[in-house]
């Protein structure tokens, strides 16, 4: 008798979970199509930024020193920021800060002033800010002229742009078929735009170690998509709701470890350089990003190909 209850327990479990799932594969049979509007809206809001920011400074990005052009002056020491910032911003508008501290203790090593005033402007200006002079034994000097820099600059984005147009005829040799193609080559795209966009949003002047960032979300997000859209499109062994789910478990904890990676370095870690932490940040917002565009629209998008072919 207590057997027969215990079996009985156990159909109920099993009959309930397969009531779950049912539920589960309705809803998303129904919904996924309107999941694609929620990724396509915040790309659409993310073009709208870029176009006003364009229109309104001649580019699409801030560009530090590295990119426009201008000085840079390290002052070695424990500088307080706070006692010479506004005092030179009244006087030198587009000047910028960064401290440089020990990566161990955390402890100031130096603070970095960048302008797009030459050497002996800016010098002059923080000399009259701090009251003492800065020599070769306290403080250092760099300058990048603007031609230089605006040539780099233009390097590095047919650099993001050649990468782009390979890792999308790679993907169009892959899949031979336009849609699944163009799935994934759209998510890729709006990883790129909507960080871009925030970054804009925040302010950040990116140095040419933001745009290799970019060129890094290229990398991480092909993969996800690429793993979608095969698991979809090639294997047969299971029900394609099961192939998408599977594929979303693999996809998802691939990103998840790379976020636990990046987060942790640009929170917790002292003494990053400024580079770096811009590189982390980037990297952070493209797979948040990633995490929309593969599951919500190459997937909606894979799964109504799949529909339409009668790919089951």
């Amino acid at each position: 008798m207590e057997d027969s209850n215990e079996q009985r327990k156990e159909e109920n479990k099993q009959q309930n979970i397969s009531e779950n799932k049912t539920a589960f594969k309705f809803n998303y049979d129904k919904y996924y199509k309107l999941l694609f509007f929620i990724p396509f809206l915040i790309l659409l809001i993310s073009f709208i930024y870029i176009g006003s920011f364009y229109s309104k400074t001649g580019d699409i990005i801030y560009r530090d020193v590295s990119l426009s052009g201008g000085t840079s002056i390290t002052i070695n020491g424990e500088i307080e920021q706070s006692l010479i910032e506004v005092p030179l911003k009244e006087k030198v508008p587009d000047v910028s800060f960064t401290k440089l501290t020990d990566v161990i203790t955390g402890k100031q090593i130096a603070l970095e002033i960048k302008s797009s005033l030459s050497s002996e402007q800016l010098k002059t200006e923080i000399e009259n800010v701090l009251g003492y002079n800065l020599t070769d034994d306290n403080s250092s000097t760099g300058f990048t002229g603007a031609s230089l820099s605006q040539n780099f600059y233009k390097n590095l984005m047919i650099a993001l742009i050649i990468s782009f147009v390979l890792v999308s005829i790679v993907i169009f040799i892959m899949f031979r078929t336009f849609i699944p193609s163009f799935a994934v080559i759209f998510a890729i795209f709006a990883d790129i735009a909507m960080p871009l966009a925030l970054v804009n949003f925040l302010g950040i002047k990116l140095s040419a170690a933001g745009i290799a960032a970019f060129l890094m979300l290229i990398g991480y997000s092909v993969d996800t998509d690429i793993l979608l859209t095969s698991r979809a499109l090639r294997s047969r062994e299971d029900s394609l709701n099961t192939r998408i789910f599977k594929a979303f478990k693999t996809g998802s904890l691939m990103t998840l470890t790379a976020l636990a990676a990046v987060l942790p370095a640009f929170f917790i870690v002292t003494g990053l350089p400024d580079s770096f932490r811009q590189i982390f940040l980037i990297l952070a917002i493209g797979l948040f990003a990633d995490l929309i565009n593969t599951w919500l629209t190459n997937a909606s998008l894979i799964k109504w190909y799949c529909e339409k072919k009668n790919i089951k």
